[in-house]
């Protein structure tokens, strides 16, 4: 132990008999303590050895040392104790970091650290969120990453990267594909215009379904809508209910998503694509064996707006053009097409000329070409066919 200073009151007789001196006798310094700690011993069997170690150099007498010793036992019971607060001090330390994190409970809180909300990615959270409500969904992803650690593992590596991400619309390319990334949208095409004092910005977009921008979200598919909730949610933009009889506007909800982004000072106008209908005239040599009714059952099956046909809806980008070398590799491909002949291939329109000497009819970058071949609209885009050939019927 050390030792106190010792104060003691000192009378001079020579001087005065009533005057004295405080006297201070400081304890002798202490021994200098060797730093041979070993601080790297971090488990049971490290800090067992050196506590031996420890007693052995203090009773050097005493040869020989068994488990049964008392003062083995409670070296032993020291190390577990330091062993397993070693080891809580690790479990700590690891659940602070998000690399290392291992509990679903830690994973999460990084995340939300970091603006990465895992419960709305994984679309657990409800809308809106009530306190007990997002409590529970937080429990309900915790117990599932625990029993998939991957969703985890995943959720580890999208939360900074999304911080990376730059969602904001910018440049006249972001607009594209901010848009694109929408589960309404198919494609979209953006581009600039001086209207006299500013710059406005026109984007032109193709819906599903080849729906109109003025018109109500009727009849969508319930996947679908489910894929617009999911989307808004994620990117915490309102959205409308989607309600039988009362659906909003298409341009209602892109315009919403647009401005969540869109830059301050920006004018943006929201049009639907310009629809380019194509006229073609086509002479088709059948081979034998074929019937006619096969053969244009096939050829207008490839060539309608349908899934998987050449003008299905978002098949084009904006202003790509169409090549009638595309049309030939197409429907030579169809059994029972023995030849073909395009005799006609053009734009809507007397004012546009036949382009088959070209082979290609340019588009600018907000057209798109459909070809609907519906009698009713003649102005969407027609057709004619001439077999001649196979088998009649």
């Amino acid at each position: 132990m050390a030792q106190l200073p010792a104060a003691e009151l000192v009378f001079d007789n020579s001087r005065c008999p009533d005057c004295g001196h405080r006297s201070i006798t400081l304890p002798s310094p202490l021994p200098d303590v060797g730093d041979d700690f070993d601080w790297s011993a971090r488990e049971f069997e490290g800090y067992r050895a050196f506590m031996l170690e420890e007693l052995a150099a203090r009773f050097p007498e005493r040869r020989r040392w068994t488990q049964a010793d008392l003062e083995v036992v409670i070296i032993e019971v020291l190390a577990a104790q330091l062993d397993f607060h070693s080891d809580m001090l690790d479990r700590v330390v690891s659940e602070a970091f998000l690399e290392t994190a291992r509990r679903p409970q830690s994973v999460r809180r990084l995340l939300q650290f970091i603006g990465y909300d895992a419960v709305r990615e994984a679309g657990l959270e409800d809308d809106p969120p009530a306190q007990v409500n997002a409590r529970t969904a937080a429990q309900k992803l915790e117990a599932e990453w625990a029993k998939q650690p991957s969703k985890m593992e995943f959720a580890r590596l999208a939360g900074p990267r999304s911080v990376h991400q730059q969602r904001r619309i910018v440049t006249i390319d972001d607009y594209r594909l901010r848009l694109e990334e929408h589960p309404l949208v198919l494609r979209a095409a953006a581009t600039s215009r001086w209207t006299g004092s500013w710059r406005t910005i026109y984007v032109a977009v193709i819906l599903r379904n080849n729906a109109w921008l003025d018109a109500r979200m009727e009849n969508l598919h319930p996947g679908l809508i489910a894929d617009i909730e999911h989307f808004h949610q994620v990117r915490g933009i309102p959205l409308p209910p989607i309600t039988p009889g009362s659906e909003p506007f298409h341009r209602t909800l892109l315009r919403a998503y647009l401005d969540a982004y869109r830059m301050v000072g920006q004018e943006v106008f929201l049009e639907d694509a310009q629809p380019v209908g194509i006229v073609m005239e086509w002479t088709v040599v059948v081979a034998d064996n074929y019937f006619h009714s096969e053969v244009r059952r096939d050829i207008e099956r490839a060539l309608s707006n349908q899934a998987g046909g050449f003008f299905e809806p978002g098949r084009f980008r904006f202003g790509e053009n169409i090549r009638a070398s595309d049309l030939f590799h197409l429907l030579m491909q169809i059994d029972g097409v023995s030849n073909l002949c395009l005799k006609r291939f053009k734009r809507v329109g007397r004012q546009y000329g036949n382009r088959v000497e070209e082979g290609y009819i340019d588009l600018n970058e907000l057209e798109i070409a459909i070809c609907d071949n519906d009698p009713a609209n003649l102005e969407r885009g027609y057709y004619r066919l001439a077999l001649s050939g196979g088998r009649k019927g």
